[in-house]
């Protein structure tokens, strides 16, 4: 298996996505505030998803690199909730990516109490 293949890794890396095209609307006063902030947060849950599978051998590492994923993605919850406070998102943009979110968040909390069926030798 590839990390790529993870159902935790496809729906980071969607929401992600998703993330990135709402935020091309986003004012330009904020590109260097909450744009940076959101598509830097969402990606990083991405990569630390990635890094955690190619670590799997050191089993400490699995655990430390998802629990960083996991407040990663925390992190853009709260950006989230800047940008429908912000009005730059709707209400049912808002909660589509928020249930998204926390959708990637159960999984990854999966991965960080179960490494066991990630390969991980615990």
């Amino acid at each position: 298996m590839d990390f790529k293949d993870l159902l935790a890794y496809k729906k980071s890396f969607d929401l992600a996505m998703k993330l990135f095209e709402v935020t091309k609307s986003f004012p330009k006063e904020e590109t260097y505030a909450l744009t940076d902030q959101i598509r830097r947060s969402s990606r990083s849950v991405t990569a630390n998803i990635s890094e955690s599978y190619r670590k799997k051998n050191y089993p400490k590492h699995v655990v430390s690199k998802p629990t960083d994923s996991d407040a990663e993605n925390s992190e853009t919850q709260t950006w989230l909730e800047f940008s429908l406070a912000c009005k730059y998102i709707d209400q049912t943009t808002f909660e589509e990516r928020n249930s998204l979110s926390l959708e990637v968040g159960n999984l990854i909390n999966y991965m960080i109490h179960n490494p066991g069926k990630f390969g991980v030798n615990e």
